[in-house]
């Protein structure tokens, strides 16, 4: 690895990795973030420590996001607003604290994801 890479890697400790990459030894603790179980995907094939579906967006927000009822800022409002004071976020956080998390999601579109408001919440919690 580069010096770069290596300081990066080092300064952040949240990454976000579809579910549809391998999983790799630097990964640390891989966590899935989606509430619904990921399309082709066997459960038994996933590389994976855990499922936390109680930090994914609700049903609601995600159903309105998908079918373009509320646009990207909107949506990011709005889950920030449910991840304020949910504990599994401050348990992530403590997770990231001792090494690398993998945030795992399905999405195709990696940046436009729920995944950074995410890591933001564990950030900001760390």
């Amino acid at each position: 690895m580069r010096d770069a890479e290596q300081r990066e890697a080092e300064a952040m400790p949240v990454r976000i990795k579809r579910v549809y990459e391998a999983a790799t030894a630097d990964d640390g603790t891989r966590i899935l973030v989606d509430r619904l179980w990921p399309r082709g995907v066997a459960k038994a094939d996933l590389v994976m420590d855990e499922w936390g579906k109680d930090v994914a967006p609700s049903a609601e927000l995600r159903k309105a996001w998908h079918h373009g009822d509320i646009d990207d800022a909107e949506f990011r409002s709005r889950y920030a607003a449910e991840l304020d004071g949910n504990p599994a976020v401050a348990t992530l956080a403590e997770k990231a604290c001792h090494g690398t998390l993998t945030l795992l999601i399905a999405a195709k579109d990696v940046e436009r994801s729920h995944a950074h408001v995410l890591a933001d919440a564990i950030a900001y919690a760390s």
